[in-house]
């Protein structure tokens, strides 16, 4: 595995439900806003507009709990890259302790016909750059 990249994120009271911990709809807007914080950070020195990405599938295992105003690191790294899927894990910490874990298969698409394409080698550089 790459060195993760990390962005922490502190808990708002928005992000609270019911039972009074963070919802879980919450871990999947943060999934989504630290995917797309880590495709800028690696396209920042070569942008490539012409293309987009959509969540295909989700897996999350929820394994313990978050509370208002806990501050949360975020890990991210690339995982399977191949045809036009592209795999995305995570984690989720408090302190050291590991709350939740996800993986999400991204498509590749193409930013004006919104149709899939294959992963080249262009992106794949930008994914895994150690490759």
């Amino acid at each position: 595995m790459e060195t993760p990249f990390t962005i922490v994120i502190k808990v708002l009271p928005d992000d609270i439900d019911n039972l009074q911990h963070v919802n879980n709809l919450v871990y999947v807007k943060w999934m989504d806003k630290i995917a797309t914080k880590h495709w800028s950070f690696l396209t920042k020195e070569n942008p490539l507009p012409q293309y987009v990405w959509v969540v295909m599938r989700h897996e999350i295992d929820y394994l313990k709990q978050a509370g208002l105003g806990d501050e949360i690191t975020v890990k991210t790294w690339v995982g399977e890259t191949k045809g036009i899927t592209s795999v995305r894990l995570m984690e989720f910490y408090k302190d050291e302790i590991l709350l939740v874990k996800a993986k999400t298969t991204w498509v590749m698409l193409d930013s004006k016909s919104f149709k899939p394409v294959r992963i080249r080698e262009n992106v794949l550089k930008v994914l895994q750059p150690t490759k």
